[in-house]
């Protein structure tokens, strides 16, 4: 099993060095000042990278092209982030590697940040199946369906603590912190209800909706999506209100064709997942809808959303592009492919607001492409070591 997406809840979060005002402001730090890092204007995106033959993490400085060393992690299964954080997976837990880009969502502004690379712990476990976050608390559900909550502030200081274990039930499913609580489906007595709980784990309130089988998870500005059997249960609150609303699929779907696993450009409200072996699931959160585009056999997808193309990668290695409205194919590109090529097995396709990254571990390699542009070959970047998995940090 892969991890599941993760990522750090989009709110305006006021940071304790910063966004603060009063007639003493001139002996306060900067607005967004940050202790240890540099503020920046720009996006500072980076790509972890981590070779599971041989337990090699390296980051790849998309701005610089410096591709620097990050230590080894052996039997490194997978490999997830949060924006900030990468956790490479093993049986027996996860290595934490701060990238030292990210960035602060204030909500009618950004800060963006760049610091030094460094290791920030080790998560003991059996194996984690769903690690989220948020800025103080990060939630890692592992396989046996324990789940431990772990402070977030102590992996910016490079120390990983315990965590605290959080009663969940027996089954791994995804926590997700969320607005200064906790979202918990699929315990109790009831599977198919989630759980609003406070940060010491008492249950608050139970959502009216439900969600029976829960698979994959995602966080939007909209909301937390979580798939279910029937559709999608999308939460939101307000004023500390917790509310969900089903997004049905429009018709039965088979066990087989559900979808499990988001994948969308962080700060988009547009969810892929792969729906079967065939097709590829568009859910619109914005518009509470759901498109299946039948681009045959696809070993990855993604899109950046608003109007930008899906994009699916085949095994082969052509990234094709697709309307997301009409479903009809409108580019493709063979620059990552050749005769009897294969990508590898957990090829995926990472999407920020301009450019898509596909990492190729045959070829040893990472493709830049410019998804507006008739997905244009933007840059090839030629590596000493494997990418078998990858995740875009800095967003």
């Amino acid at each position: 099993m892969r991890f599941r997406a993760i990522s750090v809840v989009l709110a305006a979060v006021l940071l304790a060095t910063g966004c603060q005002r009063g007639s003493d402001a001139k002996a306060e730090a900067p607005h967004g000042y940050v202790e240890g890092a540099e503020e920046t204007a720009e996006q500072q995106s980076r790509l972890v990278l981590a070779d599971a033959g041989t337990g090699a993490v390296q980051i790849l400085d998309l701005i610089t092209e410096k591709v620097s060393p990050a230590g080894k992690v052996g039997n490194v299964r997978e490999l997830a982030t949060d924006g900030r954080f990468a956790f490479l997976g093993t049986d027996t837990g996860a290595h934490v590697v701060d990238s030292g880009a990210w960035m602060v969502d204030h909500g009618d502004h950004v800060h963006y940040y760049r610091a030094k690379i460094r290791t920030a712990g080790d998560i003991q476990g059996k194996r984690p199946r769903h690690i989220h976050s948020d800025p103080a608390i990060t939630a890692v559900s592992f396989q046996d369906g324990s789940v431990r909550l772990y402070d977030r502030t102590k992996l910016e200081s490079a120390t990983a603590d315990e965590g605290r274990p959080l009663d969940s039930g027996t089954q791994p499913v995804p926590v997700v912190p969320y607005q200064e609580h906790l979202l918990v489906p699929g315990t109790g007595s009831r599977q198919d209800v989630v759980e609003v709980r406070d940060r010491q784990g008492a249950v608050k309130a139970s959502l009216e909706q439900t969600c029976p089988q829960v698979r994959g998870e995602a966080v939007t500005r909209r909301g937390v999506v979580f798939g279910c059997s029937d559709g999608a249960l999308l939460v939101t609150a307000k004023e500390g209100k917790f509310t969900g609303e089903k997004i049905p699929y429009g018709g039965p779907v088979a066990d087989r064709d559900r979808p499990t696993d988001f994948r969308h450009r962080v700060g988009s409200t547009t969810l892929t997942a792969k729906s079967g072996d065939n097709a590829v699931w568009v859910l619109d959160v914005t518009k509470r809808s759901w498109k299946l585009v039948q681009t045959g056999p696809v070993v990855a997808a993604n899109t950046a959303g608003e109007g930008a193309p899906l994009l699916a990668l085949t095994a082969n290695g052509v990234l094709k592009g697709y309307d997301v409205v009409t479903g009809k194919q409108t580019a493709a590109t063979k620059a990552l492919s050749g005769p009897g090529r294969k990508v590898g097995p957990q090829a995926v396709i990472e999407v920020d607001t301009s450019r898509a990254y596909v990492n190729d571990s045959v070829a040893r390699k990472v493709y830049e492409i410019d998804y507006n542009d008739d997905l244009r070959l933007a840059r090839t970047f030629p590596l000493d070591f494997a990418p078998s998995l990858m995740v875009e940090t800095g967003r």
